[in-house]
């Protein structure tokens, strides 16, 4: 993803949207299909648990693994199929008014920040780290920022023009960006629940 291609059918972008939303749908069912083990038998052992601190139990288990009162990987499958859909149909040659990149833009901020919200509950309250969460999250802090920084660029989110062009240069660093998020989440992580001692 380059900031010289953004005014160009965002191919890149969507051959991104689709392989991380596949992997977030995957994580999605994966925590569906373990949700339901723990329905049908509350004491079993799932395949995502891995110590007191790694693990998936506690967080499906917690009132904020269904925060709309139904499992949150619901959503995920559901939520996910969006990137996967705007992806291959920009991949046939679709083009979006600026209006629609808008409301996607909103919805993929959306669950970034629902991301953070969980990230913060699963470390500061729940002290645990849910392995399939964490694909959820490695997928969504990129595509929030791929997403957002590309619709300044090309000027579907109405801004200024400096803080477009500053959109611009900060396209080509989505990776760095969203490895610096990475960071930040590994090292409050382990600051918080020593989680080196853990594995």
């Amino acid at each position: 993803m380059t900031a010289s291609g953004v005014h160009k059918r965002p191919i890149a972008l969507a051959i991104f949207l689709i392989v991380s939303g596949v992997i977030g749908l995957v994580a999605s069912f994966q925590l569906t299909v373990e949700k339901i083990r723990t329905l049908e038998n509350p004491d079993a052992v799932l395949s995502c648990d891995f110590s007191l601190i790694v693990q998936c139990a506690k967080n499906l288990d917690s009132a904020q693994g269904a925060i709309l009162g139904f499992p949150n990987p619901l959503i995920g499958l559901i939520g996910f199929t969006a990137p996967v859909v705007v992806g291959a149909a920009t991949l046939a040659g679709a083009r979006f008014a600026s209006w629609f990149w808008v409301v996607f833009n909103i919805g993929i901020a959306g669950a970034f920040a629902f991301c953070l919200w969980l990230a913060y509950q699963s470390i500061f309250d729940l002290a645990t780290l849910c392995p399939w969460c964490m694909v959820v999250w490695s997928v969504t802090i990129p595509m929030f920022w791929a997403v957002t920084l590309r619709n300044l660029t090309v000027g579907a989110i109405a801004a200024p023009r400096t803080l477009r062009r500053a959109a611009a240069a900060a396209y080509s660093w989505v990776p760095v960006i969203t490895i610096v998020g990475y960071i930040i989440i590994a090292i409050v992580a382990q600051i918080r629940l020593d989680v080196l001692s853990y594995l």
